[in-house]
């Protein structure tokens, strides 16, 4: 098996302002789980929930945590190996495609 490609999650438990109609981060969280092991099965993707109000110590996480936060970015936001791939409302084609660029192969 190649490397993990890490996938992480930022969002609260509040919906965000703009996110009205939208599943909460946890729930979108949990459906890129899903979704993401059905095209490319239960292995190479580690993922991560960060809560933007109670973040982990650890970086980038906090740091990052912090930014969404202080620049009222729409989340949940989805980063892919720490690029941003997805913001308020992600898209599965470009999760996928940012997967791919990292060496996943659909099963």
């Amino acid at each position: 098996m190649g490397k993990q490609v890490e996938l992480v999650v930022y969002g609260a438990e509040v919906l965000c302002p703009s996110c009205v109609n939208l599943p909460s981060s946890k729930e979108q969280y949990d459906w890129l789980q899903a979704a993401i092991s059905r095209k490319f099965g239960g292995n190479g993707v580690t993922y991560k929930y960060v809560d933007i109000f109670n973040p982990p110590e650890e970086e980038p996480y906090k740091e990052f945590a912090t930014r969404v936060v202080d620049e009222d970015m729409f989340y949940p936001v989805v980063l892919v190996e720490g690029e941003v791939v997805g913001e308020g409302n992600p898209r599965l084609k470009t999760v996928y495609k940012a997967l791919e660029k990292h060496g996943l192969q659909p099963e």
